[in-house]
């Protein structure tokens, strides 16, 4: 008799169990569907899943071509949500105009992905805002302008490294190979002259290294797995996958800018900036109280490697484009090359100064930059008021986004990321 009250105890609980289980979920759901629940006259778009969001419905290393579906079905002002992280996407460039035209600057903030903030916090030029930003891009810029960005002495530079580019080339001896990082080495050349105050050899074993470390995390960053990091860091931190690839790779890179800024320290002179990373620890000893400044060797690396990528990955893929097309198009690539060897000969370096006698060339590659459209999704920008976009309202960033008090699910921000018209087929190029 015992035995039987036991074993009905048992199955009784394991029932009741199974119920708060169930009860649970339910309710967990109906409270992340509450969260999500979108306000009045908010942007379109598909409905979310709980906890995922949208993230199943766009293919970040295809994207373009899903949210081309999507904007043809919502329109150009659409709503996504990547995990709990909320998103309007901006289509076309009258949208994109109005946005940057901003007076009362309601989208000058970037917002921070958790993926980010591990690698970066909120140092550096591309992610960071308020004050840091402001001091790190007004500084820059002058440096940079300082050191010939914009000047003659920058287009010399780089009609220097096109030389050894033909070089590397050359020693190719005519046979097929893969120009990638011959390419990646060159523009990156050119950012490192300015940052590093030097140039380095293809043949460099550890550059090359970097350049590849540099290359798989602009790849991996898209992947399915450092999305999930961006809902779940929580539960992710602690799983293999591509994400540790990331935190590993950005990690090598911060430490070979911190050997850069260490060999710069052991022959300083204070009176005598060589290059950026001088320049900055110039600006870093002008600050005696550190907590004035956003100033430091953190921002310094944090900075330099936001110089260094968008330095070298943007014009270099834009390069290989090029020469995709050129082999595709072989009639254009004989119009350019008939139109090189009028205007500059054989041995003439190219120059801003022929653009304007170079018609057909200034126009084809402008015609490759719109066919290899290489960011159609642009770096993200967050609403910091509340605004109101093409009919649409767009809330600020909600009251209480930095609280945890459910596992990060009350983490909420608005993110814009500007999204270019661009075809779903392929396209031919404009001769």
């Amino acid at each position: 008799m015992l035995a039987e009250v036991v074993s009905l105890a048992t199955a009784f609980w394991a029932r009741l169990q199974a119920r708060t289980l169930l009860v649970g979920a339910v309710v967990f759901l109906l409270f992340v569907v509450f969260k999500r629940r979108r306000p009045k006259n908010y942007p379109p778009g598909p409905w979310p899943l709980p906890v995922f969001g949208n993230l199943f419905e766009v293919n970040m290393e295809n994207s373009h071509l899903d949210v081309q579906k999507l904007v043809k079905k919502y329109g150009d002002v659409l709503s996504l949500d990547f995990g709990n992280l909320s998103s309007v996407l901006i289509t076309g460039l009258p949208l994109i105009k109005e946005v940057l035209s901003q007076t009362d600057q309601s989208f000058v903030h970037r917002p921070v992905t958790p993926l980010r903030e591990r690698i970066f916090r909120e140092n550096g030029l591309i992610m960071s805002n308020g004050q840091i930003w402001k001091e790190q891009r007004r500084f820059t810029l002058t440096t940079l302008k300082n050191f010939g960005l914009g000047r003659k002495s920058l287009e010399e530079r780089i009609q220097e490294e096109a030389y050894h580019l033909v070089e590397a080339i050359e020693e190719e001896n005519g046979q097929p190979f893969n120009p990638h990082f011959k390419i990646n080495n060159a523009v990156s050349n050119i950012i490192c002259s300015i940052t590093f105050g030097e140039r380095f050899e293809y043949q460099d074993a550890q550059f090359q290294e970097l350049l590849k470390l540099l290359d798989e995390v602009t790849f991996l960053e898209a992947s399915r797995f450092c999305q999930l990091y961006n809902v779940f860091p929580w539960i992710m931190k602690f799983l293999p996958g591509p994400h540790q690839t990331v935190f590993s790779n950005w990690e090598k890179l911060k430490l070979f800018v911190s050997h850069e800024v260490e060999k710069h320290r052991k022959d300083w002179n204070l009176d005598e900036s060589r290059d950026f990373i001088d320049a900055y620890l110039k600006e870093i000893v002008k600050y005696t109280d550190k907590n004035a400044s956003s100033f430091n060797e953190e921002n310094l690396i944090c900075s330099t490697l936001d110089l260094f990528f968008a330095g070298t990955e943007t014009t270099s893929t834009t390069l290989r484009w090029g020469l995709l097309y050129m082999a595709l198009y072989p009639e254009v690539q004989e119009k350019v090359h008939a139109e090189i060897d009028r205007v500059l000969g054989q041995w003439q370096q190219p120059s801003m100064a022929a653009r304007e006698f170079m018609p057909y060339t200034n126009a084809v590659i402008h015609e490759v930059q719109r066919m290899g459209n290489i960011i159609p999704l642009n770096v993200p920008r967050e609403v910091v008021v509340d605004t109101t976009l093409a009919g649409y309202y767009l809330p600020k960033e909600n009251a209480h986004a930095l609280e945890n008090s459910w596992l990060r699910l009350s983490y909420l921000f608005f993110s814009l990321p500007f999204y270019k018209n661009l075809p779903s087929s392929p396209q031919t190029m404009r001769s």
